[in-house]
């Protein structure tokens, strides 16, 4: 007999967008797809094809509206897959804290060792915030987060700054971005040196230089010799 074909993995990303539609349309039926495309922040086409998604799995029900609108509700396997999702979204959501909270300990620990005294964080997101709480318990000091994209001045009672030199005297940045990790770690490796760049193994950053950073290092005389 043939294997069985398994069905495609779900991705987070797919899986969070669905939720947030099944739930848009539980607590509104008069929403329309401009609507759900500003409430999951994708595009109007994105949302079509979630949307017609949805309504072939039998999750979605839609009927014809005034004014040539069209109304959604959720079936009974709307309601039962908007628990199931919620359920997931929530577990992943604790296995993330906890995984990070447990990366941050670790880091500060290290920091303790080496004997700095203060830290910022490159980042102002979730990481962030996660980090903070962890270096209370790890009694260290996080002075700033540097962020040029958040209109945030204060993040947990710690100052947002926008200019590395604001910076200047701290012993070491931790990476905290996650929108692209690994851009900010080489930006901050070529303005720091990568001793004093950390980072939460959860982010599985490469430590290679890029081939910018190579060229940039050859052109200032301090490219890697090779054999």
């Amino acid at each position: 007999m043939p294997p069985q074909a398994r069905a495609p993995v779900e991705s987070d990303q797919e899986a969070d967008s669905t939720r947030l539609m099944l739930d848009a349309i539980d607590s509104s039926d008069r929403v329309t797809q401009r609507g759900l495309a500003a409430e999951l922040g994708i595009a109007l086409g994105l949302t079509n094809i979630y949307l017609k998604r949805c309504i072939s799995k039998g999750l979605i029900k839609v009927r014809k509206a005034p004014a040539r609108r069209y109304a959604y509700y959720l079936t009974t396997k709307g309601f039962s897959e908007k628990a199931r999702l919620t359920a997931k979204f929530l577990t992943r959501s604790l296995s993330f804290f906890r995984h990070a909270r447990e990366d941050c300990l670790d880091l500060f620990s290290s920091c303790k060792a080496k004997g700095y005294q203060s830290v910022a964080l490159i980042g102002a997101g979730d990481l962030c915030e996660i980090a903070i709480l962890a270096a209370l318990d790890g009694e260290l000091k996080v002075s700033a987060i540097f962020d040029e994209s958040t209109n945030r001045r204060v993040v947990a009672g710690t100052p947002v700054v926008r200019d590395l030199a604001d910076l200047a005297g701290i012993d070491a940045v931790i990476i905290t971005d996650m929108r692209d990790p690994q851009a900010a770690y080489e930006r901050m490796v070529a303005r720091f040196g990568a001793e004093k760049v950390l980072f939460p193994s959860l982010l599985r950053l490469s430590r290679r230089q890029s081939a910018a950073q190579r060229a940039s290092g050859n052109l200032t005389g301090k490219g890697t010799a090779t054999r």
